[in-house]
């Protein structure tokens, strides 16, 4: 199968720098893409000067994650996109067992690897870990990582397995299904568009799987941190759009009202610990979902 590494860069030449080696070490079956979000920063020279094999992709402003690869993938010629952060250290064979598996299940449109964390390599690490999966109200989890409570990694998670979503840290999809269902949706920007994504593609039958032979290890809120009050905004809003784009009909109202109520006790939550920034950063998400409300009700689609 024809697979392209595609990354996605914002001012990242920093990162570039420290990642990109291993990816080009281990991915010699795959050609390599980066797709710049219209950097201000010395990206593009950085890699023509030191990577001209690297096939470089630049995007006309700083569409974010899900729009920013909508855009780029446009370019791109492959059975199937490896979706990784400029934040990934990848290892040697890291490709093979992925393609095993989409060629031995043609059902399998989706997988993530196992997801290390590159400061304790013997962590899993926070975004993906070994595999995602979603409550009844809509709030992720992983294997490997519930909250903020990371596992280490013992070898109790080395199977392959079906999952409900997959990390877009590395993010594989077979180029026909991501086209069929024209991507990731840009108006999340950030956050959450994968588990969307992944959610639409169960919605259709497809399954999503989680490879433990494949290991990759990630640094994790490279772009955006982790106690950034924009990062709350995103997770809250794009997490009640999820719902109302997926949800069975007979049960959306009830969850997202619900959901409503369970973000009102973590916005005092945020109030109690002093961060006020975090509390009103779930106000404007919620006056956010609001104003999106009737056009992602539209986005629904005939099966859920």
């Amino acid at each position: 199968m024809k697979i392209a590494v595609v990354i996605l860069n914002w001012n990242g030449t920093k990162l570039l720098e420290q990642f990109l080696p291993s990816v080009v070490q281990f991915s010699k079956e795959a050609t390599i893409y980066v797709a710049d979000n219209a950097s201000t920063d010395t990206s593009i020279a950085f890699l023509k000067q030191n990577y001209p094999e690297v096939v470089i992709i630049q995007n006309s402003d700083n569409f974010g994650f899900a729009k920013g690869y909508n855009e780029a993938l446009q370019q791109v010629n492959a059975d199937v996109y490896a979706l990784i952060n400029s934040d990934i250290e990848v290892t040697e064979n890291w490709l093979q067992p992925i393609l095993e598996t989409f060629e031995k299940d043609t059902n399998t449109a989706i997988i993530q690897p196992k997801i290390l964390d590159y400061k304790r390599k013997d962590y899993f690490e926070y975004a993906g870990a070994a595999g995602g999966f979603i409550d009844k109200y809509g709030y992720p989890f992983c294997r490997g990582r519930l909250f903020e409570t990371l596992e280490k990694d013992l070898g109790q998670y080395n199977d392959h397995t079906s999952i409900f979503w997959a990390s877009g840290a590395c993010f594989f999809i077979r180029s026909e299904v991501y086209k069929e269902l024209k991507g990731f949706d840009g108006d999340f920007f950030a956050h959450q568009e994968e588990i969307d994504l992944c959610w639409r593609a169960f919605n259709k039958g497809y399954g999503i799987q989680y490879c433990s032979q494949s290991v990759v290890y990630h640094v994790g809120g490279a772009t955006l941190q982790q106690g950034n009050p924009l990062k709350t905004f995103l997770n809250f809003r794009n997490s009640l759009l999820m719902l109302t784009k997926n949800l069975p009909k007979n049960q959306l109202f009830p969850i997202l009202f619900t959901r409503m109520i369970l973000d009102g006790i973590a916005g005092v939550q945020f109030l109690t610990q002093g961060k006020g920034k975090h509390f009103l950063a779930i106000l404007k998400a919620h006056a956010a979902f609001y104003t999106l409300f009737r056009k992602n009700f539209a986005k629904r689609d005939t099966v859920q």
